[in-house]
């Protein structure tokens, strides 16, 4: 906060202008404090809205033996939890409340506008969180003194209504636009959903179907050639193993050859002429999981890809680790063209089976960390980005939820499950054209997101520059017929030695809309 204020302004602090009450949690075991509550209890998990009007959970008048009964119209703000680590949650109750003990209610006199306090708060978001942080605790927290304590200006009684009013106006408009925006941000992921369910239902390429007719070689043709070129790749892979040990290959060594499974279509969609159901493991020539040797961001050893890395059916190089001891990997070890990376484990499902294709030769030495799956597929010119591009669809994403496992809060998907996966397999010329239309509407659609996206972050810069101008005096003008904030806290203190004892009662009505 600048010491520097404009004329009839003060720097004081939040105690200098309101009362604070903490709280607590009443035995979960005793009912008479719960069973049939009306009274709101209020903790971090009810602070998603500036105005509370009630909560999750309810305590009964008896729970008052043990928790202050907060009025209407004061300052909610959490001081322990661990979304301290990026916003400071800050609300008005509009009813009275209770609160637990991750709450700090603060209650403004009565010649204080409640929404200049909270604003203020909101405003101070970074400073508070960076100067008030508690050290040594598992969960963030706020220091009560030094909150208490913070710098906090204020400003004349009729100017601070002045400033909220202003202040929640120019919000609201902003606030508005972000909404549309994030709107249009909703539309653009389920166009971007319904351009990769056309793609591999085979709707993107209906009319291509019907100008060029029947396809040199179809799509059950497509699948014996991958899987002999799957078949090849083994016997290459075991001719090498034989070489390098300098023995003569095995009698009859071919037969352990281990046959992948085909797909049981029953109860799958009919699929376009010319196409074919294909496991995933007919159509892949390696199957592994990655490396759980740790990583850093400081090691001159090999690139370790990580989920951060798996970004819409691409690899993103922009935040890699590396390995801190050697891999040991043989060359072929590393990824190549022709990999499909499949995230395989995360605490939200919506990234397990997250995939990304590598179409193209990788610059470079680079492997994946354990909760990642590589798929190495038979052949790598487009079948790459197109399993990938399923894995991404509508389809890929309902199979991929149904078989994935949970536990500790975990979802995971085996390789072994991932395997069975049934993907829809286009003849070859059609399966290009489908994903070139598919790159092109894609693309359309990714210039229209990242304008949103701008926008919202010019719209979150400009919330800033508002909230900065409400309370350095910039936003409304200074009126000197006001008066003084300094005469408002004599006031405030010669109220408080007035009555040193007594509780203050709730207060009437105030403009909170």
């Amino acid at each position: 906060m600048r010491a520097k204020v404009p004329p009839g302004w003060c720097v004081a602090t939040i105690m200098d202008i309101a009362t604070t009450s903490g709280g607590g949690t009443p035995p979960k075991a005793d009912a008479a404090y719960w069973a049939g509550g009306e009274l709101p209890w209020v903790s971090p998990k009810d602070m998603k809205r500036f105005l509370v009007n009630g909560s999750e959970d309810a305590v009964t008048a008896k729970a008052l033996e043990r928790l202050t009964l907060v009025p209407t119209h004061s300052v909610l703000v959490v001081v322990r939890s661990g979304i301290l680590s990026r916003t400071l949650p800050v609300s008005i109750n509009v009813v009275p409340v209770t609160i637990n003990q991750d709450m700090r209610a603060f209650v403004p006199s009565r010649s204080v506008e409640p929404r200049y306090v909270a604003w203020q708060l909101i405003a101070n978001e970074r400073a508070i969180l960076d100067r008030c942080a508690k050290d040594g605790t598992t969960v963030a927290s706020i220091e009560g003194p030094a909150l208490a304590s913070h710098p906090f200006a204020v400003a004349p009684a009729a100017e601070q209504t002045r400033i909220v009013d202003k202040l929640e106006e120019l919000l609201s408009d902003l606030d508005a636009g972000v909404a549309e925006l994030k709107a249009a941000q909703k539309k653009l992921a389920q166009y971007r959903q319904s351009l990769l369910k056309a793609a591999v239902e085979g709707q993107l390429t209906e009319a291509w179907r019907a100008q060029n007719g029947e396809p040199e070689e179809s799509g059950a043709q497509l699948l014996a050639r991958i899987l002999r070129e799957r078949r090849a790749r083994w016997e290459a892979k075991q001719f090498a193993k034989f070489k390098a040990q300098r023995k003569a290959p095995l009698n009859g060594w071919q037969e352990k050859y281990p046959e992948p499974a085909a797909v049981d279509v029953t109860g799958l969609p009919n699929l376009p002429r010319g196409w074919v159901w294909a496991s995933a493991d007919q159509l892949t020539a390696e199957s592994s999981y990655g490396t759980s040797v740790k990583c850093s961001y400081e090691s001159d050893g090999t690139p370790v890809l990580r989920i951060p890395n798996i970004a819409r059916r691409e690899l993103d190089f922009g935040d890699i680790k590396f390995a801190n001891e050697p891999l040991q990997l043989a060359e072929t070890e590393y990824l190549a063209q022709g990999d499909v990376l499949v995230v395989r484990t995360n605490g939200s499902i919506g990234l397990v089976g997250r995939a990304a294709a590598i179409d193209t030769p990788l610059n470079g030495a680079f492997y994946f960390a354990s909760y990642l799956l590589r798929l190495r597929l038979a052949v790598n010119t487009g079948l790459p980005i197109w399993v990938s591009a399923f894995l991404g669809s509508s389809a890929g994403r309902a199979w991929i939820e149904k078989r994935a496992a949970s536990s500790a809060g975990q979802h995971n998907i085996s390789l072994s499950t991932l395997l069975t996966l049934p993907v829809p397999l286009p003849p070859m010329v059609e399966q290009h054209e489908a994903l070139a239309a598919l790159r092109v509407a894609l693309e359309a659609a990714a210039g229209s997101e990242s304008d949103a996206s701008t926008a919202l972050r010019q719209s979150a810069a400009q919330r800033k520059n508002i909230l900065r101008a409400a309370f350095s005096g910039q936003l409304v003008p200074q009126d000197p017929n006001d008066e003084p904030a300094s005469v408002l806290l004599e006031r405030i203190r010669a109220e408080r030695m007035n009555q040193p004892t007594k509780s203050r009662k709730p207060r009437v009505s105030r403009k909170v809309q």
